[in-house]
């Protein structure tokens, strides 16, 4: 049990070992939540019916869950760990490129995403954007390959990791490559924050133009919107570690949890069950559906998910429950010590 613990423990000394550049870029990170938290609140200048804060805090708060997950993860890396250190350094310097843009734009009142406008100061800004949305992917692709061929802490551990970060690629992918394409708006002309007509070129809508969604994420009402399995793929490492720690912290309490394979099986179930949502989300976003206007056959998809993860979620822990209690089979309870032999008397006595 104290090597579960020891795994996800989290000490001072060896938060100071964590991936330094990245924790340079969280530290960035959360000073810019902090300062669109801010303007969220003062500043009242909207884009598309939204504050122009909204976007920079999005982003924000995103970078912070997932650099510091990637930074804590780095160095616990035992092959090419010259490259990871790499790799990483890459994916940081990238991350405050990109969202330093966005926050600059936001300053300016003014659109990050698509904006086709022939400003200088646009036009090179989005070409930096581009080239730092590739880096993203592609650290964050080299770093799920590499988890391929590495072990870290237990089978549960290993298995949250390693799909977590590979759904986090596809989610990123889902966003860099089919943005735009689905959308069936093309080329407009928008007002930014004073008024000034703005051109946008694409969008995270499918079948609609962006904005006039739900409150701060800002995910279509009207239409299909990318943004939702893009965000569910993006964070699946820190649903899938954090389901790692309630199983760890409850085989404290419960006993057939303590198994590492029993801990296996119930986190490739969680797997499972959330891949399920990314994939169906997806796939109601690509037909033109809103997230929270569902019809008949995505209803039924969901349904499906949840009955199949709750049978095998079931099935897992119906297995360890009968294996906790198979030692009582021959009439003795699990805890009482096996019956002395008796003592051969010797001839004569």
């Amino acid at each position: 049990m104290n090597q579960m613990g020891d795994q996800l423990s989290i000490s001072y000394a060896e938060v100071r070992s964590w991936h330094r550049p990245l924790m340079i870029m969280v530290a960035a990170m959360s000073a810019l939540v902090v300062v669109a938290s801010v303007g969220l609140l003062a500043d009242g200048r909207e884009l598309l019916q939204q504050s122009v804060w909204a976007k920079p805090l999005k982003f924000a708060v995103s970078f912070v869950m997932y650099g510091a997950t990637l930074a804590w993860l780095i160095p616990k890396l035992r092959r090419a760990r010259r490259t990871m250190w790499t790799i990483g350094t890459v994916f940081a310097v990238a991350g405050l490129v990109d969202v330093g843009f966005i926050a600059v734009q936001a300053a300016r009142g003014t659109y990050s995403h698509f904006n086709a406008g022939t400003e200088p100061f646009t036009q090179i800004g989005q070409q930096i954007f581009s080239t730092g949305v590739f880096g993203l992917f592609g650290a964050s692709l080299i770093i799920a390959i590499m988890l391929l061929f590495q072990r870290i802490g237990d089978t549960a551990l290993t298995w949250a990791l390693r799909a977590g970060l590979g759904l986090a690629v596809l989610g990123m992918a889902l966003a860099s490559f089919i943005t735009g394409w689905t959308s069936s708006a093309g080329p407009r002309t928008v007002k930014d924050a004073y008024g000034n007509p703005v051109p946008l070129v694409g969008g995270h809508g499918v079948g609609v133009p962006d904005g006039g969604g739900m409150p701060i994420t800002n995910w279509s009402t009207t239409g299909g919107d990318l943004r939702v399995p893009h965000f569910i793929g993006l964070h699946s490492i820190q649903v899938y570690v954090l389901a790692v720690l309630v199983l760890t912290a409850l085989a404290a309490r419960i006993g057939w949890l303590c198994g590492e394979r029993v801990r296996a099986q119930l986190i490739g179930v969680v797997i499972l069950g959330y891949t399920a949502l990314f994939a169906i989300t997806a796939w109601q976003a690509l037909r033109g559906q809103s997230l929270v206007h569902p019809d008949a056959a995505t209803w039924t998809a969901l349904a499906m998910a949840v009955v199949v993860t709750a049978l095998l979620a079931a099935l897992a822990i119906s297995s360890a429950r009968r294996s906790e209690v198979a030692p009582a089979g021959d009439g003795r309870s699990p805890s009482a010590p096996p019956a002395a032999a008796p003592t051969p008397s010797r001839p004569g006595g």
